[in-house]
């Protein structure tokens, strides 16, 4: 039977945790910043259970069988491209592409070299460059050359194996912002909205022998498919179109970080 067949599938079952909440994305704080990047009403984190030893190596199996489980398809949400309402999957996943994500950073001094390479004041401001356009993005300070530029001369700041980081990719998600974002003039709700989500979607542990904190999380960057094409997590791609499944392998736990691009709320 080839592989992704539903007879081979019955290994993982999972089950919707609706009572798990995610205080990061909810607070008044963060929900006026998600307004002002205009990714409020477009952004979400789902918990589900699972029942079996993940193995990273099953990661596809794993995913696959995600898509399948009749307690996942009426309870994923994604948006609508067509009514910008949030809908479920109603659709047969035939393939899924899983990219891992290394998640290894235990602290937010990684973003310190913004403020040792002058991107970033020591008052915290940004600093302002000329106005010019990576597609489709207003570049307008030197914070958001460094995510997109590739040939500005501060693009090193950041190594291709930091960029690949889950932090990493947090920071660049809420400072690029939906399609109305309004751009922040200080650092600060930038890193501590990306803190604030990290800590809730990623699970750490102490290490028994070398009594050390280490992430015990497993993350993925999740793309399916059916017979038509790309169906989640849009079927419009887009850079700050995307879905993160977090898997805490000892509390058998998935958290779906779901996002799409386009006009967040505004009042």
């Amino acid at each position: 039977m080839a592989s992704g067949e539903p007879g081979d599938l019955g290994v993982y079952s999972f089950r919707f945790l609706p009572q798990k909440t995610f205080q990061s994305l909810s607070t008044p704080q963060t929900t006026s910043r998600l307004r002002q990047w205009s990714m409020l009403g477009r952004i979400e984190a789902q918990a589900f259970g699972f029942d079996q030893t993940f193995q990273t190596y099953r990661k596809d199996d794993f995913i696959m069988a995600f898509f399948k489980d009749p307690n996942v398809i009426p309870n994923l949400k994604l948006l609508s491209e067509s009514s910008g309402e949030w809908i479920t999957l109603g659709t047969e996943v035939k393939k899924i592409e899983a990219i891992n994500v290394p998640c290894t950073q235990l602290s937010m001094s990684f973003f310190n070299r913004l403020y040792d390479e002058a991107i970033v004041r020591d008052n915290g401001y940004i600093v302002k460059c000329l106005d010019s356009f990576c597609d489709p993005f207003l570049i307008s300070d030197e914070l958001r050359k460094v995510l997109l530029v590739e040939d500005s001369e501060k693009y090193e700041v950041f190594s291709q194996p930091d960029r690949e980081e889950f932090l990493f990719c947090l920071f660049k998600h809420l400072c690029l912002g939906g399609a109305l974002c309004q751009y922040e003039d200080v650092i600060s709700p930038y890193l501590e909205t990306t803190k604030l989500i990290y800590k809730d979607l990623v699970s750490v542990r102490k290490n028994p022998q070398t009594k050390k904190i280490q992430i015990t999380s497993s993350i993925f960057k999740v793309t399916a498919y059916d017979s038509v094409g790309v169906c989640y997590p849009s079927t419009k791609s887009h850079e700050q179109t995307f879905s993160y499944f977090i898997v805490d392998p000892f509390k058998r736990h998935v958290h779906v970080l779901y996002h799409c691009y386009g006009m967040g709320e505004v009042s």
